[in-house]
């Protein structure tokens, strides 16, 4: 899974893990059930507009707040396949890339000029994201990185 598609969905800065995960639904413990209630607390439209596959584009701090791993579990089992963003939350980062989703930072994204419903194309080893008119650069996944995510997390790995 080095090579990724998928299509745009568009957030803020500071979108905080209650806004990516609502507190409220933390007694669910079946992840389809929390896959589903991905991104509700900024718009609750999400998971009914969403199509698996799509990729994330946000602003600065992405997953700020609460370092419970909900948060990646609901982006992982709703589809998400990456997330963009300038900056994201330390623990938020981990955690995700724990269950083989990956993030990638790129300070400068907005010279990318994604926007939302945009189709991209992603190349994580080579650190290449293409649109439908321009190629953009960002600094590739580390192998370490492109193991779990090939793997589907650490647990997979490890159990491999």
């Amino acid at each position: 899974m080095k090579t990724l598609k998928g299509k745009i969905y568009s957030f803020g800065n500071n979108i905080d893990t209650d806004q990516i995960y609502p507190g409220r639904y933390l007694e669910l413990t079946d992840h389809k059930d929390i896959g589903t209630h991905a991104m509700e607390g900024v718009d609750p439209d999400f998971s009914r507009r969403f199509e698996r596959g799509g990729v994330i584009v946000a602003g600065s701090n992405f997953g700020c707040g609460s370092s419970r791993e909900h948060a990646a579990i609901t982006l992982k089992n709703a589809g998400v396949v990456a997330v963009f963003a300038k900056s994201f939350a330390r623990i938020f980062y981990r955690n995700c890339i724990n269950l083989g989703l990956p993030l990638i930072m790129v300070p400068d994204l907005d010279s990318f000029g994604l926007s939302e419903g945009k189709e991209i194309e992603v190349d994580l080893a080579a650190g290449i994201l293409k649109t439908e008119d321009r190629v953009h650069k960002f600094l590739p996944l580390s192998e370490d990185i492109l193991a779990l995510i090939e793997n589907g997390g650490v647990f997979s790995l490890y159990r491999k």
